[in-house]
Order: C-alpha cells, then sequence, then structure tokens
C-alpha cells in the first residue's frame, strides 16, 4: 500500500519552507531550480527528523549553493564572416562524492536557472549510481541546428578555450547532453587537448576509436527501460507485449525504443519540438533506422516519418493547448524523453485515465510538481529522473575508469554492469522508501537514498 506522505507541497515542515522561501528569495526568475529545490524538500522531512545532524551542519541549505559558477562569453565566426556572441556557462554544484559529473548543453533555452536545476538533479543522480562522482552541468544558449560542421566546430573550439581552465579528468568531466552529440565532444575534446597539452578522460561521450566506451549513447534509454522492468518485476509483470508511449525522438528516445522493442513490447509515438507521431503498427528496426537516420545524420523533422510510413499520423504542436496530445492515447507505459516539464497535471491525468500505470523517465524533471503528485496519488509505478535515467552518467562514469586503465571493455561487460546499476538503483529506492515509512514511493526513495550518501560525505569532509 503506498502512503503519499511528503509528496503533497502543503506538507513542507517550517524547516524546509524557510530554506524553500530563500532559494526563492536569491534566486529569482528561476524556476526550474526553485521546482527541483521543492520537489526534494518534499521527500526530505522524515530524514531531518531523524537526523538533526543535518540540520545542525547546514547540508540542505549548503546543497542548494554551487560551490562554483563559471559564465562566460563565447564569441565565434560563421560561415559568412559574421561574428556571433553567446554565453556559456558551467555549474561546479557539489565534488562532496568525486569530480563534477555532468553534461552541456547547447540550446537558445539555456540560462542560469536550468543549469542550476540540471547540476542540482546530477548530484543526486550521480550518488545513486554508488560511482565516484559529483554534479554539474553546462552549456550555451547556442543553437547548432541549421549550423554547418565548420561553424559548430569554430564554436566549440571559443568555448573550450575558457571552460578548459575549469574542467580536468580530476576535477570536472562534462559529457553531452540536448545538442551535444558525438561531432561536439569531438570538437570540444580535441580542443582541450591542444590546450591543455594532455590526453586524458576529461570528456565522455567520447568517439570510440579514441577512449570512448562502448553502449555510451545506448545507456540512459536502456537504463529507463531495464528500471521499467525491475519495477514492473515486483508485481510480477514483464515488458512484453506492454504497449508504450515514448516522447522525444533523440538520444535517449531512440534507445529507449530500441530497447523496447528488444524486450518485446510495442512503441507507437515519438516527438520533436514541432509535433509528435503516433504509429499504430508499433515501431519495429527499421522504421527506428530511419528515425536514427533522420536525427542523427539528416537532422530533420519527426513529421517526415509519417511521409514516410503510412501507419501513422503526425500532429504539429498546437500552442494554444494546455496538454500535450502526445500523452492521451491508450497505453500501459510511458517513457518521457524530451524535456523538462512535458508532462503537466492535465497529461498526468490523461495518463492514468487511459490505463498507464509505469512511467519511467528518460529526461531530467519531464513532469511537473502536480503531475508527479498525480502518478503517486494513482499508486502508479512512477521512477523519477534522477534513478530512471541515471543509466547515462552511470556508463559515463565506467568510461572515466576504463580511460584511467587504459583499457576498453566489451559491449556485453559494459551492459552487464549498467544492467546491474539499475538493478541497484532500484532496490535502492525501494528499501529507502520502505525504511521510511513510505514504501512503493520511488520519488520518496530516489530523493532520500541520494541524498544521504552526499549529506554523510558532507558530514566526513567538515564545513566546507
Amino acid at each position: 500500500m503506498l502512503i503519499n506522505h511528503a509528496v503533497s507541497g502543503t506538507n513542507l515542515s517550517d524547516y524546509s519552507n524557510e530554506i524553500l522561501a530563500s532559494v526563492k528569495a536569491k534566486n529569482p526568475a528561476e524556476p526550474e531550480f526553485h521546482q527541483a529545490v521543492q520537489e526534494m524538500l518534499e521527500s526530505l522531512d522524515p530524514v531531518f527528523e531523524r537526523h538533526p545532524e543535518y540540520r545542525t551542519a547546514k547540508i540542505m541549505e549548503r546543497l542548494v549553493e554551487p560551490e562554483r559558477v563559471i559564465i562566460f562569453r563565447i564569441p565565434w565566426q560563421d560561415d559568412q564572416g559574421t561574428y556571433h556572441i553567446n554565453r556559456g556557462f558551467r555549474v561546479q554544484m557539489n565534488s562532496a562524492l568525486g569530480p563534477y559529473k555532468g553534461g552541456l548543453r547547447f540550446h537558445p533555452s539555456v540560462h542560469l536557472g536550468i543549469l542550476k536545476f540540471l547540476a542540482f538533479e546530477q548530484v543526486f543522480k550521480n550518488s545513486l549510481t554508488t560511482l565516484p562522482m559529483g554534479g554539474g552541468k553546462g552549456g550555451s544558449d547556442f543553437d547548432p541546428k541549421g549550423k554547418s560542421d565548420n561553424e559548430v566546430m569554430r564554436f566549440c573550439q571559443s568555448l573550450m578555450s575558457e571552460l578548459f581552465r575549469h574542467v580536468g579528468p580530476n576535477t570536472d568531466v562534462p559529457a553531452g547532453d540536448i545538442g551535444v552529440g558525438g561531432r561536439e565532444v569531438g570538437f570540444l575534446f580535441g580542443q582541450y587537448k591542444r590546450l591543455a597539452n594532455e590526453n586524458t578522460g576529461v570528456l565522455t561521450g567520447k568517439g570510440l576509436n579514441w577512449g570512448g566506451s562502448l553502449i555510451r549513447l545506448e545507456a540512459t534509454g536502456y537504463g529507463a527501460v531495464y528500471m521499467a522492468a525491475e519495477m514492473l518485476a515486483t508485481r510480477g509483470e514483464s515488458l512484453e507485449g506492454k504497449l508504450c508511449l515514448v516522447s522525444g525522438s533523440g538520444n535517449v528516445a531512440q534507445h529507449t525504443v530500441d530497447k523496447l522493442i528488444q524486450l518485446g513490447a510495442k512503441v507507437v509515438t515519438l516527438s520533436d519540438s514541432d509535433g509528435y507521431i503516433y504509429d499504430h503498427a508499433g515501431l519495429n528496426p527499421e522504421k527506428l533506422a530511419f528515425v536514427m537516420k533522420l536525427k542523427n545524420e539528416r537532422r530533420g523533422r519527426i513529421k517526415e516519418y509519417a511521409e514516410r510510413f503510412k501507419s501513422a499520423t503526425y500532429t504539429p504542436v498546437d500552442p494554444g493547448r494546455v496538454d500535450n496530445p502526445l500523452w492521451d492515447h491508450k497505453a500501459q507505459c510511458a517513457f518521457p524523453s524530451a524535456t523538462q516539464n512535458e508532462i503537466n497535471g492535465t497529461d498526468a491525468q490523461n495518463l492514468v485515465r487511459n490505463g498507464v500505470y509505469l512511467v519511467s523517465e528518460g529526461a531530467n524533471m519531464p513532469t511537473t510538481l502536480e503531475g508527479v503528485r498525480i502518478f503517486v496519488d494513482a499508486n502508479i509505478l512512477y521512477a523519477p529522473g534522477k534513478a530512471a535515467n541515471a543509466g547515462g552518467v552511470a556508463v559515463s562514469g565506467l568510461e572515466m575508469s576504463q580511460n584511467a586503465m587504459r583499457e576498453t571493455w566489451s559491449r556485453e561487460e559494459v551492459d552487464r554492469r549498467l544492467h546491474q546499476i539499475m538493478k541497484k538503483i532500484h532496490s535502492n529506492c525501494v528499501q529507502t522508501a520502505e525504511r521510511y515509512g513510505t514504501p512503493g514511493n520511488y520519488v520518496n526513495g530516489a530523493n532520500i537514498a541520494g541524498f544521504l550518501k552526499v549529506a554523510d560525505a558532507m558530514m566526513d569532509q567538515g564545513l566546507v
């Protein structure tokens, strides 16, 4: 029986409310960061009651303040010789467990508040992997869409000309994120190597023939599916035959679909920022290969899928709608894999009404606070992003290990380790939720388990 404790949004203690009020006052116009902090605090009051030493040591007050924030300009020149100026960021949130670790995002929507929310989430996600990694995040408001390879290269080189001073294999190890794939990581790594005069594992997501790890591309999507399989197993079920909704069409969505197909599930949706497709026949390996070529090589739009496959219909985004129609189809499982806050309260109600009883988040914080409460109240199997999508950073950690040892592990070895890490994350969430009086609540389990490891490390290391 699920106990809906500490996820109501109205049950915060005076102590937690004071922290949240301080965060909002010190960080105005950063709603995503406020949301991430509130979502954590709504799980942590039982921890503060049981461990008053965390309050005395001001652990949470320190966790909401980044250890360091770097903001810098990025001048670059396009192919026509025109000068452009973008803004670059690196939020080094917490290093209690190891070097800062987290992706770089290139997207016009990037601003400090988005990156602080992502870095804050990353701290606890990395904690859950059990690997020695702190949390950070960075990026730029640069838009790689429509840019030539040479323009992207010049931009990446300009960015790394500043960032190289603040990163390193034992300090901060960035990776890819939205807008930063293998091409961008290659350009960033090449410039770091030139400036720092060393060939070290300062970035993850590298090419396979120069330090990258097998399974890294697949890891976030595969991990979200492995998490879903573990949750279903608690009810004696598997993914075979399950009808699944997947949002996004980038790396995470592609490999979520790949693993779901392998496990016998039927995936009927994909999307991008322009709209979504619904394929009543379901995706198969041929259709997925088309999507991968469309998105990874041609950088096209998902509407072309419906033009190519007649079993699919395309629905463009309607700015006037308060809900996303992608989430209003009959299904059993949902894998939000696009971006933050893509599932609001109405979407969550639609999902539950249409029979969805499992949600595994491939994206970071894709569900609003209202949506989270609806899922928890409905007693569905709901894994928040910091647990469900930790597979990506887990394999980044494995890439760091391989780099340090100058070794390359087989695909089977990395996949085995990824699967084991996701099993450990699942069991840790389940056991922690039970220990703190909310059995079956993966939100509380993930938040508390992630927090405890970081908090204990901070206690051990003194007031820093």
